[in-house]
């Protein structure tokens, strides 16, 4: 399976703070927040929703197509891209604007307060996907990920025109998402991935009720952190898949790239559902043991104890084979 990942492209700038964020807040003052916070590092790496899942996905072994706007600084990401796997076609490099920016400071309850700037993902929206797939020799899924709005609309558009199946992963853009184009992003998609947060937000931006956004997707994918995954489709029950453990949480950032990458390689490879949460919590433990969301490095062995250590041998068998190649 050919997986075209379309979303931001960016780099991290990551710091950490000593304290709590919550005991530097008062509540009767929450309308007038005026804060300086003193933080103790910072790390420059590279990011970006889009980024991170082709990153994962390459890692895993697959051949991911990058689909995103990027600036002339986009030169040395996308050479550390190509190494791990991920075909950097799709990016269109900005003439004026610089590769967007996130800026993110994580507490020691591992909170986080971050910002984005899009720069050059605004161009994302001038993308043709038609033309652009005809070139890179077609997508059997796209995944539309966090990106300028207008691209991801149209993307979705120009994915429901070829009957290219597609995954609608909007997370953290869902914040400047209105009505209508929330609903745009729900036009059948194959899969539709949200945290718990997300989840409720969504039904909120729609006006749909969990039932009606159901109605509308193939299946819905909720990871909830320490308590794992759901995994819910209209008129079927309910799977809970628990979560692998990290062995040292060191930031948070990317984990759930991470588990989207490891979920849809484990669909590429055609496993059921279960596989595919169990490898994306794996994948997502190794990357909350790092800082950044493209530092780590996967190894089959290392990740098939991760999931034996969880699941047991048994329930991880069909995934041996795959990941017995990564060693």
């Amino acid at each position: 399976m050919r997986i075209a990942v379309t979303g931001s492209i960016a780099k991290d700038h990551l710091m950490s703070f000593p304290h709590r964020f919550a005991d530097q807040l008062l509540a009767e003052r929450l309308d007038r927040i005026s804060l300086s916070l003193l933080t103790d590092e910072l790390e420059i790496r590279y990011g970006g929703v889009a980024a991170n899942i082709a990153f994962g996905l390459g890692s895993l072994g697959l051949d991911p197509l990058l689909v995103g706007a990027a600036g002339a600084d986009f030169a040395d990401q996308e050479v550390w891209l190509k190494e791990h796997g991920v075909d950097t076609a799709g990016v269109r490099i900005s003439d004026t604007l610089h590769t967007a920016r996130f800026v993110c400071a994580t507490d020691t309850a591992q909170n986080q307060i971050g910002f984005f700037y899009a720069g050059a993902m605004a161009e994302a929206r001038h993308i043709d996907l038609p033309e652009l797939l005809a070139r890179a020799s077609g997508a059997d899924l796209v995944v539309i990920s966090p990106d300028d709005p207008d691209a991801m609309v149209r993307h979705v558009r120009q994915c429901v025109r070829l009957g290219v199946p597609f995954v609608a992963d909007p997370s953290q853009q869902l914040a400047r998402l209105d009505r209508a184009q929330t609903r745009a992003l729900l036009d059948s998609p194959r899969w539709l991935f949200t945290n718990e947060y997300e989840a409720l937000l969504i039904q909120e931006r729609t006006g749909w009720t969990e039932q009606q956004v159901l109605g509308r997707v193939g299946t819905w994918v909720t990871t909830q952190g320490e308590r794992g995954s759901r995994i819910t489709r209209a008129g079927r029950t309910t799977t809970l898949v628990p979560a692998v453990a990290s062995r040292g949480a060191v930031d948070p950032t990317g984990a759930g790239d991470a588990y989207r990458a490891g979920f849809l390689a484990a669909l590429a490879w055609e496993l059921d559902l279960e596989d595919a949460a169990r490898l994306g919590s794996a994948v997502a433990s190794v990357v909350l043991e790092s800082r950044g969301t493209q530092t780590y490095a996967l190894d089959g062995n290392d990740l098939l104890d991760r999931l034996c250590g969880t699941y047991g041998a048994g329930a991880v068998r069909r995934l041996t084979p795959r990941l017995g190649a990564l060693s």
